[in-house]
């Protein structure tokens, strides 16, 4: 359901009152992408932190430290994967994809009409 005329000046109201108040965390609002976390990425340390999860509880029922330990760094290294690496792969694939951000897609095309119907009022 798109937005009200009304509801469309408020928030850009709201934008331009953000940007004004705190341009630094406005900017980090708007750059989405560069924080873009991969599905795959997420699956995997997912996997990862359950499959440590289980070492550790193994480690723990049979009083074996060594193993307790390994457990938890497997885990450790599952929750840093799925909240890194995912990132790391979007700034990868933003700067490979080689084209402008006009051209990148159906969301660029829509921010870019979006601009133009800014730019249009008065």
């Amino acid at each position: 359901m798109p937005l009200s005329e009304h509801e469309q000046k408020l928030l850009e109201q709201l934008e331009r009152q953000l940007q004004a108040d705190d341009p630094k965390f406005a900017s980090s609002l708007g750059n989405d992408r560069m924080h873009a976390l991969s599905t795959r990425h997420i699956v995997f340390g997912a996997l990862g932190a359950v499959l440590g999860l289980l070492v550790l509880l193994v480690g723990i029922s049979q009083q074996w430290i060594i193993v307790g330990v390994v457990g938890f760094l497997i885990m450790g290294g599952g929750v840093y994967w799925a909240s890194t690496q995912g990132a790391k792969a979007a700034k990868r694939k933003e700067k490979g994809s080689g084209k402008s951000k006009s051209q990148s897609g159906f969301m660029s095309n829509l921010e870019d009409k979006w601009e133009d119907r800014r730019r249009e009022e008065p």
